[in-house]
């Protein structure tokens, strides 16, 4: 009896596939849709047809081909990165081909979300880097958007001062996310890196992590983390603690991840925003709170059935989501790379000198804090006590 093969669906992707003739066919994420078009796959495979259109012609399978390369040859941080923004464009545009793709797709695409700049810059950087992947491996002679223009990145100018570090600890009441946070503010780590560490990477003897070539974000070199002894303290009580693996998990025993980390940085926010529009007296408005709820969506779904909100529910969205939007804008947007870009700021500030800086960093080109703590040179009593040691 012969095999026909089945539509199925990968949760990862959030995806429906076919496999015919060894070769795994993107349906789409609409489950309806997949099985229609599963069925003509099928009727054109039984005429003798192509099955489908081939990877270098469809953008869903050249975006599918590209995640299960960056799947096996990245870290799964990189791959869910990319993973997380190309499925959202294959939602966007399910049944084009990757030829007929044009810089303004894209733009229509990105403009549909309230972005950041630099978020706008990331989703620009995913599929250009996508389609400049399909080049190099053949599937496409020339990317269709090679002339899509894509914003340059905004300077990172936070600095966490001391107090604002003493504030943040404050406002942190999940004692884990606490550990995660001291570590960081004292051993200016990357975040993939105190994300990632595990038992097995910690020295004791030298109070250091030490993450192989193979690990490391350049592949080129060992990159080795030194830990101050409050830091070194956390790490040693959390590893006795706790089984071997990873080092900084959450309450429920899991790695952190990256959604995970925002969503503690914005509790955060919203703590130190409510006691900052305390202290200034900041009330919302009643007349401010209806015209916001006038911009909501007038319906929800519950049960799996769309119905329309009640006014109560409007206007109680609408003083939520106000709250948290006017609280927010009186706190500046933390985040752990924020932490490590406040430790090399202090660190220089403090006079150690900048290739040191950049080894404890883990920066192969020492020219990178040239180029990244450029803000310094705006900080004139950094500068005259620089001017000070210069002449003795």
């Amino acid at each position: 009896m012969p095999h026909f093969p089945k539509p199925f669906f990968r949760p990862s992707r959030k995806q429906w596939y076919v496999q015919i003739d060894g070769k795994q066919l993107n349906l789409g994420p609409d489950r309806d849709a997949a099985f229609d078009r599963y069925h003509g796959l099928m009727t054109a495979k039984k005429r003798g047809a192509v099955a489908g259109p081939v990877p270098s012609e469809s953008l869903l399978a050249i975006i599918d081909a590209y995640l299960e390369w960056l799947e096996k040859h990245r870290a799964a941080e990189t791959y869910e990165w990319y993973r997380y923004r190309l499925e959202r464009l294959a939602r966007k545009y399910p049944e084009m081909r990757a030829a007929e793709l044009k810089p303004y797709h894209v733009q229509q695409w990105v403009d549909g979300y309230d972005f950041s700049i630099t978020s706008r810059r990331n989703y620009l950087r995913t599929i250009t880097r996508c389609l400049r992947w399909a080049v190099r491996q053949g599937y496409l002679e020339k990317s269709p958007i090679a002339e899509l223009e894509v914003p340059a990145a905004e300077r990172r100018e936070i600095v966490v001062t001391p107090d604002e570090y003493a504030e943040i600890l404050s406002a942190t009441t999940d004692a884990d996310f606490r550990d995660l946070l001291v570590v960081t503010w004292e051993t200016g780590c990357r975040p993939q890196e105190s994300l990632r560490v595990e038992s097995r990477h910690v020295d004791a003897a030298h109070k250091r992590w030490v993450f192989p070539k193979s690990e490391s974000k350049n592949k080129k070199l060992s990159r080795v983390v030194y830990m101050t002894d409050p830091a070194f303290a956390i790490v040693e009580r959390r590893m006795a603690s706790q089984p071997p693996g990873t080092v900084f998990r959450n309450s429920a025993g899991r790695r952190w991840t990256t959604d995970a980390v925002n969503c503690a940085f914005a509790r955060i926010r919203d703590e130190i925003g409510r006691r900052r529009m305390a202290e200034q007296d900041i009330e919302l408005d009643e007349a401010e709170i209806k015209e916001f709820a006038a911009t909501l969506k007038r319906e929800k779904t519950e049960r799996g059935k769309r119905r329309p909100k009640t006014e109560r529910e409007l206007l109680g969205e609408a003083r939520r989501k106000l709250f948290r939007k006017k609280s927010r804008s009186l706190v500046a947007p933390y985040s752990l790379y924020v932490l490590r870009h406040s430790w090399a700021t202090h660190a220089l500030q403090r006079g150690v000198d900048p290739l040191t800086v950049a080894i404890l960093m883990g920066h192969s080109d020492p020219s990178m804090l040239a180029k990244v703590y450029q803000h310094l040179s705006l900080n004139p009593t950094h500068l005259r006590s620089q001017l000070e040691k210069a002449v003795g």
